[in-house]
């Protein structure tokens, strides 16, 4: 494996110094390399692996901080401590930690789902305050037909429901 993208060596500093003594790093020494990180706003999603298994998992569909440094910097926080899905990370779990970070392109409205491609884009559906969303590229995740119907189960909307479709590319980066 070679050596991480500066995204994701942020993600991992932040979830290190917050898992060991629940202290917020800020963006600045990896905005060195990346001055983009103090400067563009995107929605970015931290997923968390650990011996081959997803351990967390969080991110936001459009940037909510001023930063993408900082956007990273929240969700690596709460994919280690906040999904519901699992116990907050513990420091022994640290060394074999694999992070991927992935930055989310602006989505798009969707009129049929021929244009979708669970390969390609990720999908969010929508209906009424109800939103769900799954990222593209994700091991068993075959069809557009599994995607949309994670989707739905995230956003507790029935499959007879009506709903909007989304796409979006993302960039991931580990």
């Amino acid at each position: 494996m070679g050596e991480e993208h500066v995204y994701v060596r942020l993600a991992r500093r932040t979830i290190e110094r917050y898992v060991r003594h629940k202290e917020i790093v800020e963006p600045s020494q990896e905005a060195e390399t990346a001055p983009e990180l103090l400067t563009a706003r995107a929605g970015a999603f931290c997923s968390l692996h650990r011996q081959g298994r997803l351990r967390g998992c969080i991110g936001t569909i459009e940037a909510t901080q001023s930063s993408l440094g900082l956007e990273i910097v929240h969700n690596a926080i709460s994919a280690a401590t906040r999904d519901p899905r699992f116990e907050p990370l513990r420091p022994e779990e640290l060394p074999d930690l694999e992070i991927s970070v992935d930055v989310l392109a602006e989505p798009e409205p969707v009129s049929d789902r021929s244009q979708l491609d669970p390969r390609i884009y990720g999908v969010i559906v929508q209906s009424g305050g109800r939103r769900g969303l799954l990222l593209p590229d994700l091991e068993g995740v075959d069809t557009v037909e599994q995607q949309i119907g994670i989707a739905l189960q995230k956003a507790w909307i029935g499959p007879d429901e009506r709903y909007e479709l989304y796409r979006f590319r993302v960039t991931r980066y580990r």
